[in-house]
């Protein structure tokens, strides 16, 4: 190793390293990686305590995140106390951290490498890999690592072995995980994995990469400089794409990072767009309410569609839609709330008894039985969104066409039935306003595109049952002692979806049945410009923090009824909540300020963009 320019020594137990990584990192101390197939969650601490592969809801080979003890983890550190700072390189999600020591300063690099089509067609690549980099900039620093491969949610130890040319490998089944590196690693007696510590110097470099192949030859990277290729490559690539996006407003550095974080999210292969990339983060800690988020939700179309579009993104939005049609297809007239990202509807919700859960929350689950959930607004969603793309200049093929009427034909038949809603309470079927306005939107839609001579619809009779579910809104939805729209028909609470009825059409933003609903909704579930989904009896144990894209949605709402002022001042405090890298998760503690719920979370980050290009161009 002295071409390197360190000195080192092999250790059983890596002291610190324990101490560091077995501590519960905050949701926000973590930044996300990712190649558009997967996605790895990084702490502060330079440790990879979450990662599924071969796709975003495959099985975890790391899951620290969940369980610090039984997870396992990829850790890369300096052994002695130190200070962290960690950006973006660029507009890409190629990740730096640079760790400050007493005796030195050393940088981490960390990439889920991506490359061109035409790069791929020129050279032969791994199927996944996490390379990262490890650079001292000054002085000495000992680092420590540590590589604890735990596939399938942590319910396999994997033996290790060794070949003296190639690195190391594990074998699970089909699914091959390559780990090369020149760094001195062994395997200690009394851990799992691969351990090892060395002291780096000034201008010393190491690279690991991890590989990951499944029912195919590996194919193991090639390190030095072809790695810093990889790298450069990647950061190129993502730099590349950023530059498509056509907003140039105030908000570009935050609008830029959430439509990064969104193409992150995004599954190449469909088009499809996970909700997070994590499963059973809390919404409050220590709580019940932990939900796998690796899946699509069609109540998230319409607007990531917007999102995707406004931006510049036809491609991604594009394909987005043909996701979203092509799942629909499926199982049409029948919607289903939640797909993978082939569309797959069977995603049995089970518990992992073995992980103690993120901070003791407990049960881990995965799957998600709210597939199995009614959600009437699911086809205004859906509509919608093939709307959005036609009025920006898109065009439906016949099929689609058919599909689109005959997906209106089953809202007639069955807009007057309950449905669990948009929030999936399992407190069972109730009327919701926000699904009756939803149905509107399909209908609304439909006419919309037959009198644009883009489908054929029978006008006549959609006419009829949108002005009949509009009466039913406005006797039944709106509460005129409480002066709001309400949750439910005849009720007396308030939700936050209720701001969708002027994001969405149905409401003007400036009326005075909205102004008021707004404001009813300030008063009931705001705090500090933050705001709760809800806060009314769901069928579970109480509990949850302020919603990210709700509070994003009240911004959108002032912007489009003429009040910029208040509504970038209001984004502006709203930015405050993002991480030291932009990103932000589902929910955010309103007391501690910090992240809670699903991470990154694909809804907070489309209301982000709406919202700043709502306060861009505020509409009346």
């Amino acid at each position: 190793m002295k071409h390197f320019g360190w000195n080192h020594q092999h250790i059983d137990t890596p002291g610190s390293l324990s101490a560091v990584t077995r501590s519960t990192t905050k949701i926000e101390d973590y930044a996300v990686i990712g190649d558009c197939r997967s996605a790895a969650l990084v702490s502060k601490n330079g440790s990879i305590d979450w990662l599924c592969l071969p796709r975003f809801d495959s099985p975890s080979i790391f899951a620290a995140l969940l369980d610090a003890d039984r997870g396992g983890r990829f850790a890369i550190h300096p052994r002695m106390p130190f200070n962290v700072s960690r950006r973006y390189v660029g507009a890409s999600n190629v990740l730096e951290t640079t760790f400050r020591t007493e005796t030195g300063v050393v940088r981490l690099t960390d990439v889920m490498p991506v490359a061109s089509e035409s790069d791929k067609a020129r050279q032969l690549f791994p199927d996944h890999e996490i390379l990262r980099k490890l650079e001292c900039d000054e002085g000495t620093v000992e680092i420590d690592v540590l590589f604890d491969l735990r596939p399938d949610y942590a319910r396999i130890i994997p033996r290790v072995l060794e070949n003296s040319t190639l690195g190391y490998f594990c074998e699970h089944g089909a699914q091959i995980v390559a780990l090369r590196s020149d760094f001195p690693l062994h395997t200690p007696s009394n851990l799992p994995g691969l351990a090892g510590s060395a002291i780096l110097r000034t201008g010393a470099k190491q690279y690991f990469s991890m590989t990951f192949t499944e029912g195919y030859p590996a194919v193991l990277a090639v390190l030095g400089e072809a790695a810093e290729m990889r790298i450069r490559r990647s950061v190129a690539w993502w730099e590349n794409w950023a530059t498509e996006c056509q907003y140039d407003g105030r908000y570009r550095t935050e609008v830029i990072r959430s439509a990064l974080t969104l193409k992150l999210m995004t599954y190449a292969p469909s088009g499809a767009m996970v909700a997070a990339p994590t499963t059973s983060l809390p919404e409050q800690l220590g709580g019940v309410r932990n939900w796998d988020y690796r899946f699509c939700w069609i109540r998230d179309g319409s607007l990531t569609l917007r999102a995707l579009l406004d931006l510049g993104f036809t491609i991604e939005g594009e394909a987005f839609l043909g996701w979203l049609l092509h799942a629909t297809r499926l199982t049409w007239p029948k919607l289903q709330i939640i797909y993978d990202v082939y569309g797959e509807t069977h995603l049995p919700e089970r518990e992992l008894q073995h992980l103690g859960g993120y901070a003791g929350s407990r049960p881990v689950r995965i799957g998600n039985d709210a597939a199995k959930q009614l959600q009437l607004d699911t086809y205004g969603e859906v509509i919608d969104a093939a709307f959005q793309y036609v009025i920006r200049g898109g065009r439906l093929d016949r099929t689609i066409c058919r599909m689109l009427v005959g997906l209106g034909k089953t809202v007639r038949r069955r807009w007057r039935e309950p449905d669990e809603g948009i929030w999936e309470p399992r407190a069972g079927r109730q009327h919701h306003t926000h699904s009756r306005v939803m149905c509107w939107v399909a209908l609304d839609r439909l006419i919309k595109l037959h009198e644009m001579g883009h489908i054929r619809a029978p006008l006549l009779i959609f006419a009829q049952e949108r002005e009949a579910i509009r009466a039913e809104i406005e006797g039944r939805g709106y509460n005129t002692p409480l002066q709001s729209y309400v949750s439910n028909l005849d009720g007396d609470d308030v939700d936050a979806s209720l701001l969708l009825l002027a994001l969405n059409g149905y409401a003007d933003p400036a009326g005075l049945r909205m102004r008021n609903t707004y404001r009813r909704i300030r008063e009931r579930l705001g705090i500090d410009d933050l705001l709760y989904r809800y806060l009314s009896h769901d069928g579970l144990p109480p509990g949850e923090g302020t919603f990210g894209i709700c509070s994003f949605w009240a911004v959108e709402c002032l912007a489009r009824r003429g009040d910029a002022d208040e509504a970038a001042r209001t984004f502006t405090h709203l930015l405050s909540y993002a991480n030291d890298v932009g990103l932000f998760s589902e929910q955010i503690d309103p007391e501690t300020k910090s992240a809670l719920g699903n991470f990154p979370q694909a809804f907070t980050h489309v209301g982000l963009i709406n919202a700043a290009l709502a306060l861009t161009k505020p509409r009346h």
